[in-house]
């Protein structure tokens, strides 16, 4: 359903029923005002000719002329006619036809009305009675009117009064209509402009013009335009960055097997020279431990980034599609998914004279999350740690009062504040470590004995997205991530709130 329709609805069953209000009340005002007057103009019919009652030794007399009399009884709209009873009913004069009340309930004081039928119509009646001065005697005098000239009165009345609120009542839906239209118009011409472009162009959308209503709701669109367009100029780095990233690996590959290639050749020709004849035993220890054993060391330490890296990308794409949180899912104690990803990042730490130190409540601690991806963003998070943390490591667990709160510290250097919020951006690693990387692999020439070449694909080993997966797993498991830094905290905090 259209707005302007959801607009104009509400007014229209309002303008309805105020229609169908003022017609009834209308109604009801005319017809109380036209029984009214006819009413009191047959009670004083009927008094005037109580008036012209005279008494005799005979008794009652009309002294009406027989000119008035036809005057009373015709009538071009509907039929008039009056009638004179003595106290048994019978007609001294007048229609003998005439409805007659119940003559037992006579008023003397003034006349009353009554309904009744006088030849196949309805009519409306008024009685008065009159007492003898002399006898004890007394009449009726009955005078009725049809209801034509009344249904004309309220008829002309209800139309005098309707069809002006008719009139307004149109004008005003039109109006409505119109100032709805009106007011829709910049909503309309947003639309056009959307329908005109392309769908790369995620500009701002217009908001001139438009009303104050509707300007929170295109504010809101080009808040979220501009959140796309920051998500696709991150997603073209993360492409640009994963180029950069996966060929500086494949290209140390590349550079490994050439060397380890004219290495196999000269220990070829070497051993054929060794076996040609007895000068050339000087050389057999030379031959006999190859020079291209740190080659094959170093193209190992290549192929085991290239497949991190790799790894690690997977684990990323499928964090972002994944749906690691459900209103469904039983809630788990988190204790034992901790513990398991952190005992091997414990064990390197202590090869690395380094400590891990794991802090948890004795009681179970319940969070709807997948332990699976819960475990592998610790791990992500320790990792990244001990690469670039302190001596000490700290996992610390605690529940609140509206979730968990999970602190991993270090007392390493941290990073620059201006920089806590690129830490979850793929492929960043602080002063383009990647770079520092490319400058030590270019730098060193390669001589025969193999010397400079161990500096190959070594480095801090970082793909610079374990952080980024983290980030992306807290985020779907429905929780809240915060990173502190010196000085506020000893190194690095990376703080998580997950829901119960």
């Amino acid at each position: 359903m259209s707005l302007r329709r959801q607009l104009l609805a509400p007014l229209a069953w309002i303008w309805l029923f105020g229609l169908l209000a003022s017609a009834g009340g209308a109604y009801w005002l005319a017809t109380a005002s036209a029984n009214a007057a006819f009413d009191r103009g047959l009670q004083d019919e009927t008094a005037a000719l109580a008036a012209r009652v005279t008494w005799s030794d005979r008794g009652a007399l009309l002294d009406v002329s027989r000119q008035a009399m036809e005057t009373m009884g015709w009538d071009a709209e509907g039929r008039n006619s009056f009638a004179l009873l003595d106290e048994s009913g019978r007609v001294l004069a007048g229609d003998s036809e005439l409805p007659r009340p119940d003559l037992r309930h006579q008023s003397f004081s003034r006349p009353v009305l009554f309904d009744g039928v006088f030849q196949g119509e309805r009519v409306r009646g008024a009685q008065f009675s009159l007492t003898s001065p002399m006898l004890d005697r007394s009449v009726s005098v009955i005078t009725i009117e049809s209801r034509h000239k009344r249904a004309r009165l309220v008829r002309d009345v209800l139309l005098a009064m309707v069809a002006p609120t008719l009139v307004i009542a149109l004008l005003t839906v039109t109006l409505l209509a119109w100032g709805i239209r009106r007011g829709l118009a910049p909503l309309r011409q947003v639309a056009r402009e959307v329908e005109r472009r392309a769908p790369n162009d995620l500009r701002a959308l217009p908001i001139e013009g438009v009303p104050a209503e509707a300007a929170p709701l295109i504010e809101r669109i080009n808040s979220l335009l501009a959140d796309v367009q920051a998500s696709v100029q991150l997603q073209r780095r993360f492409v640009a960055d994963a180029a950069h990233q996966l060929r500086t690996p494949v290209a140390g590959l590349r550079v490994l097997t050439q060397e380890l290639e004219a290495e196999l050749e000269q220990w070829h020709r070497a051993e054929q020279s060794l076996s040609s004849g007895p000068e050339s035993a000087g050389r057999t220890a030379a031959v006999d431990a190859p020079a291209w054993q740190p080659l094959m060391s170093a193209l190992l330490r290549s192929s085991d980034s290239l497949a991190r890296l790799i790894g690690q990308l997977l684990s990323l794409v499928r964090s972002q599609g994944a749906q690691l949180a459900s209103a469904n899912q039983p809630p788990v104690d988190i204790r034992p998914v901790l513990r398991e990803a952190a005992e091997p990042m414990a064990l390197r730490a202590a090869r690395m004279g380094r400590s891990l130190l794991l802090d948890m409540p004795e009681h179970p601690v319940l969070v709807r999350a997948d332990p699976l991806w819960l475990g592998e963003a610790l791990s992500n998070v320790l990792d990244n740690a001990l690469r670039y943390g302190g001596p000490n490591i700290r996992v610390h667990v605690q529940e609140l009062g509206d979730g968990t709160q999970v602190d991993i510290e270090d007392d390493g250097p941290g990073v620059a504040p201006a920089d806590l919020s690129r830490l979850v951006e793929p492929f960043w690693r602080g002063e383009r470590a990647d770079v520092r990387a490319d400058a030590r692999m270019e730098g060193p020439p390669m001589d025969a004995t193999g010397a400079g070449r161990a500096v190959i694909g070594e480095g801090d080993g970082g793909t610079g997205l374990g952080l980024a997966i983290a980030h992306e797993v807290i985020q779907r498991l429905g929780g809240h991530w915060t990173a502190y830094t010196r000085p506020d905290v000893p190194g690095l905090r990376i703080r998580w709130v997950l829901p119960p």
